[in-house]
């Protein structure tokens, strides 16, 4: 399995569509990280990139962020990839933290792009 996140620094970065990079882990059956990679996302913000497409392409099945709206989350999901908000913090440290059962989602969407995004 594959997590992602959007980072910036080696931090989660608080606004999913402009993140500087997403790292990815790749988790084994006993929920143990076996490597990290980074992906550059493409331009633009994140629900309206391939970068759904692009992640859903390597596998990845679960996005832990900070801040999200409802539009990504629906096109993440259309992906096949989970959503889990409300993280923050070191990468490997939330994704540590998810594998140990220790993480829920927020609830929370980010209502900052909700107006400029529509899914026809």
């Amino acid at each position: 399995m594959k997590i992602a996140l959007p980072s910036y620094q080696n931090q989660v970065d608080e606004h999913f569509g402009h993140c500087e990079y997403f790292t990815v882990f790749t988790i084994d059956d006993q929920k143990k990280i076996l490597s990290e990679e980074k992906i550059t996302p493409p331009a633009g913000c994140g629900c309206k990139s391939n970068i759904a497409q692009t992640l859903a392409e390597q596998g990845v099945k679960l996005m832990l962020a900070g801040n999200m709206g409802q539009g990504a989350v629906n096109i993440l999901n259309s992906h096949g990839i989970d959503v889990l908000r409300g993280c923050s913090g070191d990468v490997k440290y939330v994704a540590e933290s998810w594998l140990a059962g220790n993480l829920n989602d927020s609830g929370i969407a980010c209502a900052q792009h909700e107006h400029g995004y529509h899914k026809d």
